[in-house]
């Protein structure tokens, strides 16, 4: 049974979640500030963790931040800003998913049972993959470009991946969203720009780029053999 921590300081939000995801079979956890929810997530190791970005004690980022240094569990945000900013530094620090209030029970259901299928190791483990001097392992989840190691969040990885087994395939923002996020994913497409963009900053050096293809998406080419 997948456990799952709610964490949110208004009160009838985390009832209705919480009574939610129990008839859906999860065992759930709640907090209702930042430190609590620290606390919570070491002692109960959840499958993954509804974060509210709004927290007393410590906000949601923070905790988010602290979250990644010691485990990869997945995190879905919720926000009550319809900023991008909030949403893409959510995303920067490691957030898997990200839903705004006032959200419907049913779409967060949805979204979790997503983020967990996603985040579900496979039975057998992938072999690495060579493009030019870039090799991805996605069996330890390593990125190295020229035999330098390339440290990527876990959507920018998952991302990376795809490009290079669809290597010099064009790729649309629905495909990709898709492939990385989930069909049942219901973000914004605007996600895959911000996120090609750090992939292209961090990938500075590699004979591989990630190229546009205007009106249509992206691709990765191997300019050893262009």
């Amino acid at each position: 049974m997948s456990t799952i921590l709610i964490v949110d300081d208004e009160k009838n939000i985390v009832q209705l979640t919480r009574m939610y995801l129990a008839n859906e079979g999860y065992q759930v956890e709640v907090a209702y500030d930042g430190r609590e929810a620290l606390e919570k997530a070491r002692q109960a190791k959840p499958s993954l963790v509804v974060l509210d970005l709004m927290l007393p004690e410590i906000d949601g980022l923070e905790v988010c931040k602290q979250l990644r240094r010691d485990s990869d569990v997945p995190i879905i945000m919720l926000t009550a800003r319809s900023d991008d900013v909030d949403r893409i530094v959510g995303l920067e620090l490691g957030a898997d998913d990200y839903i705004c209030k006032p959200f419907n029970p049913r779409e967060l259901v949805a979204r979790v049972k997503a983020v967990l299928r996603r985040s579900r190791p496979s039975e057998r483990p992938p072999e690495a993959i060579t493009l030019g001097n870039l090799r991805i392992d996605p069996a330890r989840r390593e990125v190295e470009v020229a035999g330098k190691p390339v440290t990527l969040r876990a959507k920018e990885f998952d991302l990376l991946l795809t490009f290079a087994q669809n290597e010099g395939l064009v790729l649309d923002r629905e495909r990709l969203l898709n492939l990385v996020w989930g069909y049942d994913y219901l973000g914004d497409s605007r996600t895959i720009d911000v996120h090609v963009t750090w992939l292209r900053e961090k990938l500075a050096g590699s004979t591989c780029r990630i190229q546009t293809v205007w009106g249509v998406g992206y691709k990765l080419v191997n300019q050893e053999v262009a």
